[in-house]
């Protein structure tokens, strides 16, 4: 009993000489190789030399401060949600008055991390951001030879005041917070 009505013909057909002793395969073969071998070589040697991005190019996340210095972040979770590879975690709490020139909002992120290894660079955080907190800039992630050290918390993602991380011209030049 057949289950479709596809059916395949499969020919018989006899190999000739040329094909039993795969002559035209290996001249085909080699051909491919040695207009390969002529090429212009493609590596380069980094860091001296440097690859030039195209502008829309997503690379190591930031967690940006506004111009006060306190944190975008409202630890809404619309990051961790928008993640495809689940790469985002994130633990909310609230603000006291002594850390009001810390954070701009009363929730703030006390534990925000992203899973390096995982990520796989999309931007739909970036997107998903209400206030505009997280961005991808066109910095390469570090290489390191250890798998926990590419979970980056707040202390490697957070930007310093006085090293402001300069987002490139796809994303939004600045964000005035609504009042």
């Amino acid at each position: 009993m057949k289950l479709t009505n596809r059916s395949k013909v499969v020919s018989k057909k006899e190999m000739t000489l040329a094909e039993k002793i795969y002559i035209p395969a290996i001249v085909k073969g080699m051909g491919i190789t040695l207009k390969h071998a002529f090429q212009k070589n493609k590596t380069i040697s980094y860091p001296e030399e440097k690859r030039v991005f195209a502008k829309v190019w997503r690379g190591q996340h930031v967690l940006k401060r506004d111009d006060e210095g306190r944190e975008r972040c409202t630890a809404c979770g619309l990051c961790a949600v928008a993640c495809p590879a689940e790469a985002i975690t994130m633990t909310a709490a609230e603000r006291t008055k002594e850390e009001k020139h810390l954070y701009r909002e009363e929730k703030y992120a006390s534990k925000y991390e992203i899973d390096m290894l995982r990520c796989i660079f999309c931007g739909l955080c970036e997107e998903a951001c209400p206030k505009s907190a997280i961005y991808l800039t066109d910095r390469l992630v570090n290489t390191e030879t250890n798998r926990g050290s590419f979970v980056y918390g707040k202390d490697k993602l957070v930007e310093d005041m006085d090293q402001r991380i300069d987002i490139s011209d796809r994303q939004k030049k600045s964000y005035k917070q609504p009042e």
